[in-house]
């Protein structure tokens, strides 16, 4: 049976869908759709509407050569996005910036509302007034929008990419930090939206952020009369950490609500009522702290009465926002759990916890209708990509809705396996089968190890899809060992601090009962993992040489060269004591591996920095105990991206980690040789 996994050109074109945007009346319904551009170099994202009652096939909306996003419906039923299609603010060399632009509810195309030299990043709406505001950048020395126009032009003319820090970070993921800073703009003008031609006018709330509003999102009040968000405050040794604040968008008087060195806080949705805001309370981790997720009711006005309350404060679970009934009675939420992340509703009152959804499937982007009958999501599993549904609030029955993209036919089946751990934990997998694998006809098998590591195999995923590894007849154990979520708070302290006890033991133990299996060869399986799972995949390889070949993905190698090197070293600073870091640096035990290893890294991770990569790999061949051949070849690999990050997100180049890989695995496991991607040159 062909399946779109059959083909790596065929994989890498599947349609992608992501976010999903309600209008104020409950009937119109948009979401965005990744598609390959001509090249096939990158994806470009077209905005998509899906009829709310599943009556109608969903229609194209935009269909820009530069693609659209971040789609906002006004109050009026105006549909706000941004794009950087060619307008008349394009710069010297032909680059247009992203900006904001409008397409009118009664039809017709779409108009440009706000262009501006630092772009237009995000758009937040508030729910009854037409009130706007769009996240941007201004450079760290500009007064106003005029003078950051000449700004940029002085630099860019220049061909200055120097940068001047006088904090911390200055790096995140994949970006260098400064010399722009994020901002937050209210658009004024809005009157008249299809005469505006680019017209409307950026007003800086926070002129004095700096960079305090990185990582940090908006939340207007329904009436769009005040704005919350978090700002990071800076600390003492490089640290950081973030207070609730309160913005009034007619005096742009600037409140802090909540100040704790003890909790980072991020604002959810207001109530429909504007009365209390829902706030999402991030513990800070020590050493011996593992980090913990809970949910705060803050009063607004006097009337509401008292400081934040705790919302469901019993219930052992990490949960995310989404949106609260009109009524205001209850909050919609999702939350990791035992493999999935259904929705929940959590009442305001009493804090009592109702599960909505009941299959295993991750759910996101909940929006509820006016009537508080419906709630429309997104939602992914294992079994299929990313998909707009319906669900009947009241019973939970879930309904797909007419998508852009129908499923892809799979390779498999999936199943839900279960192992206990050294002390009796529950270890729980996801295991991915083959078609055809018996007892008469055993498959071979990976060990996927999920990064994070806070986390949980529970969602699709376009970069680590097991499905693809399946179409070549290998069964994928997906496992959520201890520092995973959705099993407890438990769980995630058994492994905190002490990376390579129970979430290596964990991981044995699932394995040992997946080589049990009868239909599983159990002299033919691998490990490999990403990031976290990286780090992981190499402590397995010092420590046990059960595993035919190890592929490690972006991965944490030496812990002391790693902390004050990584983007966040002031986090990683609080996770391990110095003693914990040498005891569980992987690095350490290099003289023990005797498996061949296949490293993957990309030069542009600053998350776990390039360094780490090139230090395995030197470490690896210097204290190799496999022999090389005649050539000095070795059995180990070192795959190398000079221009991914910590994710490989050019489609040319998902197929060559995937074609990599697969042939790795398949000379160490089916002693077969596969020919590499051409475009390697080899």
């Amino acid at each position: 049976m062909t399946t779109p996994f059959s083909s790596l050109d065929d994989f890498v074109a599947l349609p992608r869908l992501s976010g999903l945007a309600l209008n104020g009346d409950g009937t119109r319904l948009v979401t965005s759709v990744a598609t390959l551009d001509p090249k096939a170099t990158g994806y470009r994202t077209a905005l998509w509407e899906v009829d709310p009652a599943g009556a109608e096939p969903a229609r194209r909306l935009t269909r820009s050569s530069a693609g659209e996003s971040g789609a906002s419906f006004l109050a009026s039923g105006d549909l706000l996005f941004t794009s950087g299609r060619p307008d008349p603010e394009e710069d010297e060399d032909g680059e247009p910036r992203p900006a904001l632009w409008c397409l009118p509810a009664s039809g017709g195309e779409a108009s440009l509302v706000l262009a501006r030299e630092g772009g237009v990043a995000g758009v937040t709406t508030a729910r009854g007034a037409d009130v706007v505001v769009v996240s941007g950048s201004m450079l760290a020395g500009s007064a106003d929008e005029a003078d950051d126009a000449e700004r940029r032009k002085a630099r860019k003319k220049s061909g200055v990419a120097a940068i001047l820090h006088s904090g911390y970070p200055v790096r995140y993921w994949d970006a260098d930090l400064g010399p722009d800073e994020p901002r937050y703009f209210a658009v004024d003008g809005l009157d008249g939206l299809d005469g505006l031609d680019g017209e409307a006018r950026p007003e800086n709330l926070l002129p004095d952020a700096h960079g305090s509003l990185r990582n940090a999102s908006p939340v207007l009040s329904p009436d769009g009369s005040v704005l919350f968000t978090s700002v990071t405050v800076p600390e003492a040794a490089g640290s950081q950490r973030t207070v609730l604040v309160r913005v009034d968008m007619s005096t742009k008087e600037r409140t802090v609500l909540l100040d704790d060195p003890d909790n980072d806080y991020a604002p959810g949705p207001v109530s429909p009522d504007g009365r209390h805001l829902v706030v999402v309370r991030d513990r800070r981790t020590t050493a011996t702290l593992a980090p913990s997720t809970s949910l705060l009711l803050l009063p607004l006005d006097d009337g509401a009465g008292g400081g934040p309350v705790p919302l469901a404060a019993d219930w052992d679970r990490w949960p995310a926002p989404e949106a609260w009934l009109p009524d205001g009675s209850a909050l919609v939420v999702t939350a990791d759990d035992d493999g999935a992340s259904p929705v929940f509703v959590v009442d305001a009152a009493s804090g009592e916890v109702r599960r909505v959804t009941e299959d295993a499937a991750a759910y996101s982007d909940v929006s509820v209708s006016p009537d508080g009958v419906w709630l429309y999501a997104v939602r992914s599993s294992y079994l299929f990509p990313p998909e707009v549904v319906r669900i009947e609030l009241a019973s939970g029955t879930t309904e797909r809705l007419r998508n852009p993209a129908g499923r892809p036919e799979l390779p498999g089946t999936l199943e839900r396996v279960e192992s206990v751990g050294e002390d009796g934990q529950r270890v729980a997998s996801w295991l991915v089968l083959p078609h055809g694998a018996s007892a008469d006809a055993p498959v071979p098998a990976l060990l996927w190890i999920h990064g994070g590591p806070i986390g949980s195999w529970n969602a699709w995923t376009w970069r680590w899809s097991p499905w693809l590894l399946a179409e070549h007849g290998y069964a994928v154990l997906l496992p959520d060992p201890a520092l995973s979520t959705g099993y407890g708070q438990h769980m995630v302290d058994r492994g905190w601090g002490q990376w390579g006890r129970a979430p290596y033991t964990d991981l044995m133990a699932a394995t040992d009962d997946l080589v049990a299996r009868e239909d599983i060869d159990g002299t033919r399986v691998a490990a490999m993992g990403g990031s976290f799972g990286g780090y992981m995949a190499n402590w397995v390889a010092g420590h046990t040489d059960r595993f035919a070949a190890i592929v490690t993905h972006a991965s944490l190698w030496a812990l002391d060269q790693f902390g004050p090197t990584t983007d966040a070293a002031y986090y990683w600073e609080r996770e391990m004591t110095p003693e914990a870091r040498e005891e569980n640096s992987p690095h350490t035990s290099v003289g023990n591996i005797s498996t061949p290893m296949l490293v993957i890294h990309g030069d542009k991770d600053y998350r776990v920095p390039i360094g780490e990569g090139l230090r395995l790999w030197y470490e690896l061949l210097s204290a190799s105990q496999l022999p090389a051949d005649e050539n000095g070849v070795t059995p180990h690999r070192f795959l190398y991206f000079p221009d991914e990050n910590h994710w490989i997100l050019k489609p040319q180049h998902a197929k060559i980690w995937y074609g990599v890989v697969e042939a790795f695995l398949a000379t160490h496991l089916l002693g077969e040789e596969r020919e590499l991607p051409h475009e390697l040159g080899l």
